[in-house]
């Protein structure tokens, strides 16, 4: 049997080893090039591929690799929505994707990023980094004094809820789909009105579904507190970018942490160092001292790439078995 994957990025390659190493009976090759209609190509002769990119998986794509025999495709990542999944099917593409590789990671990121919004530690960094060391007037929030309104209580949600916890925050809940364990704490409002009204800060985690575009947006954020600081680590389009540069102008809001943009594909994960930056209205947020922007690396941590790396791997060997693998993506 032999694998094939594509994109594989520098800091992937010991976890790609140590997979191989467990798995000597499958070849497995490799390349740091995108999966493109040239590269799908380079998979001849494979019996499956394993792939990561923010880049379309158009019908295109897709074609060259059903002419290369190879119907299925295994994603080092959670989200789908950049396949064409109408072409997929017709093609008879199998998909996985690696629904949770380390829910832990994205939450401690949201967690931290947080507390340095309240300690306002971008103003004293760059205080203490012109050797002005004077406490006044960056005096910070504690967590433990917040109401946190989390949006969504799946996986990473309820981690970060447990963190917040730890730090003794308040804790307010809203899911159309109701967790029973955070039920039973009594943390779920009945609608996310209710939750705009009592948070303090408001941390978003669910999909970018229709229904979820823009759910951030002028009319949710005038509903709620004075002063309310918004944590998006989930999806960039779950903000209307400028309706949130709007209220942090007006002073709505306080602060914002997103490590996440509707625009980012393209931007993020590149060097700009020297060059032009191609988005003034990102430069703009990433300048503000109340708002922290992270290029969509809370996922990133040495557990979380080893995880993406060996599910995908394990899946894309299931397929070619005709096994049925946990993380199969029902479409």
């Amino acid at each position: 049997m032999k694998i094939f994957a594509y994109g594989i990025r520098d800091d992937e390659k010991p976890a790609l080893q140590g997979w191989e190493t467990a798995h000597p009976e499958i070849e497995v090759a490799y390349t740091q090039e995108l999966l493109t209609t040239e590269s799908a190509k380079e998979a001849a002769g494979s019996d499956g591929v394993v792939v990561y990119q923010q880049l379309p998986y158009t019908r295109e794509i897709l074609q060259a690799l059903a002419d290369e025999g190879i119907h299925q495709l295994s994603l080092r990542n959670v989200g789908i929505d950049n396949i064409d999944l109408k072409a997929a099917k017709e093609l008879g593409f199998k998909i996985s994707n690696v629904a949770a590789y380390s829910p832990n990671a994205i939450a401690e990121h949201a967690a931290i990023q947080l507390a340095r919004v309240l300690r306002r530690s971008k103003e004293l960094d760059a205080k203490v980094a012109k050797h002005d060391l004077r406490w006044a007037p960056t005096i910070g929030r504690e967590v433990r004094m917040q109401t946190v309104g989390i949006i969504g209580t799946g996986r990473i949600g309820r981690v970060l809820i447990q963190i917040l916890q730890g730090f003794g925050a308040k804790i307010v809940a809203y899911d159309i789909f109701k967790n029973p364990d955070i039920d039973k704490q009594g943390l779920y409002v009945d609608s996310l009105d209710e939750l705009y009204a009592q948070s303090d800060v408001i941390s978003v985690h669910v999909p970018s579904v229709k229904e979820n575009i823009h759910m951030l947006n002028k009319e949710s954020i005038a509903k709620m507190k004075d002063g309310a600081i918004l944590v998006n680590v989930a999806r960039g389009d779950l903000m209307d970018t400028d309706d949130v540069i709007a209220a942090l102008d007006s002073g709505k809001l306080s602060g914002l942490v997103m490590d996440v943009y509707e625009n980012e594909v393209g931007i993020f994960n590149e060097d700009w160092e020297g060059k032009k930056f191609p988005d003034a209205r990102l430069a703009d947020l990433i300048a503000r001292p109340n708002v922290l922007v992270t290029p969509h690396t809370a996922f990133y941590t040495t557990k979380a790439v080893l995880e993406m790396v060996h599910q995908s791997f394990d899946a894309a060997v299931a397929f070619v078995n005709g096994t049925e693998t946990r993380n199969t993506v029902k479409y």
